[in-house]
């Protein structure tokens, strides 16, 4: 199992000095400007794996880009998309695709082919991690920030550490629909009363250059189709649709969604546990140190002035389907 590390170590190596050359063909400063450098920015890098071998890169560089350069109100938000995504077809302006290909050189061979104004990439895995380092750091010079540093990520854990250690008492759902309890920063909702009335509500907050981040705070081997409600939402909005499996993502996407443009609506996912699990030397269980993070995130979210639609699933096999039809 695993790769060949001397292999790893061998190809980025000599992909190093390729990177080391100060010309127009070094391959990181012609990534970081293809993606940083369009005027206008377009600040949405949709990532497409088709035919690539390396298995799950696009999740990798989602993270790298969206800490690196999700700050002082700018930056690149990443959007793994799949090759029938509804971004592909709808095509947003500001959405710049990126595609990971086994071949670049081979599609260049056919001018008018369905790739036209998007980034082809292919290359080794070694070759793919060094390349995307240099690119990324070339496209914090061009947006004028640091992009050695995650500043908002400690927002969220603060937040979580002050619920868990004070314990205050649950928010008061804004209304329940069936077994899914409805809860928002803001006043956003207005008179809405269904759950389909809820996320219409939360898109209707949605500008011409914003976007829709999905935050599933549950068990993703117990509910894996909940990924697929990115797809449904990118049709349905218009826009561009990010998703991330909580609380993993907010060491990624979470510094770009405090520290970006405030352009985001947030859809928060969290699940009522149907066994949980108590910490050793801990006073909390693990499904409450989760709903913390959750519940953190939302407040400092919130206090950036983000609009959240949080909804807990009590029932989560059964309240998924009336989540998919909300949607839908």
């Amino acid at each position: 199992a695993g790769v060949d590390l001397d292999a790893l170590l061998d190809e980025a190596d000599a992909t190093q000095i390729e990177l080391a050359v100060d010309n127009e063909q070094n391959p990181g400063l012609v990534l970081g400007a293809a993606i940083a450098g369009t005027s206008p920015l377009k600040d949405k890098l949709g990532i497409v794996a088709d035919g690539t071998h390396i298995v799950g890169f696009a999740d990798w560089a989602e993270q790298l880009i969206a800490e690196s350069t999700g700050k002082n109100g700018t930056g690149l938000l990443p959007v793994v998309l799949d090759k029938l995504a509804p971004e592909l077809e709808s095509k947003p302006a500001d959405l710049q695709v990126v595609r990971l290909v086994a071949n670049a050189e081979a599609h260049h061979l056919f001018p008018a082919d369905r790739h036209e104004g998007e980034i082809l990439v292919s290359g080794s895995l070694g070759a793919q991690l060094i390349v995307w380092e240099y690119a990324v750091a070339v496209a914090g010079r061009l947006l004028g920030i640091n992009p050695f540093d995650q500043p908002d990520v400690e927002a969220a854990k603060v937040a979580a550490r002050s619920l868990l250690d004070n314990r205050p008492e649950p928010v008061v759902p804004a209304f329940t629909a069936g077994g899914i309890e409805v809860r928002t920063t803001g006043s956003f909702l207005g008179a809405a009363t269904t759950l389909d009335a809820a996320v219409d509500a939360l898109l209707a907050q949605l500008g011409p250059d914003g976007y829709v981040a999905v935050q599933a705070y549950v068990d993703r081997l117990a509910l894996p189709q909940l990924a697929g409600i990115r797809d449904l939402l990118a049709a349905k909005a218009g826009r561009p649709v990010t998703f991330g499996w909580g609380p993993r993502f907010l060491h990624s996407t979470g510094q770009f969604h405090k520290g970006g443009p405030a352009v985001g609506v947030f859809l928060q996912l969290t699940a009522t546990p149907s066994e949980d699990l108590e910490i050793p030397g801990r006073p909390f269980t693990f499904g409450q140190l989760i709903q913390a993070q959750a519940a953190g995130d939302a407040s400092v979210l919130g206090e950036h002035g983000r609009p959240v639609l949080t909804l807990t699933l009590t029932n989560p096999e059964a309240d998924v389907v009336s989540l998919f039809e909300a949607v839908n």
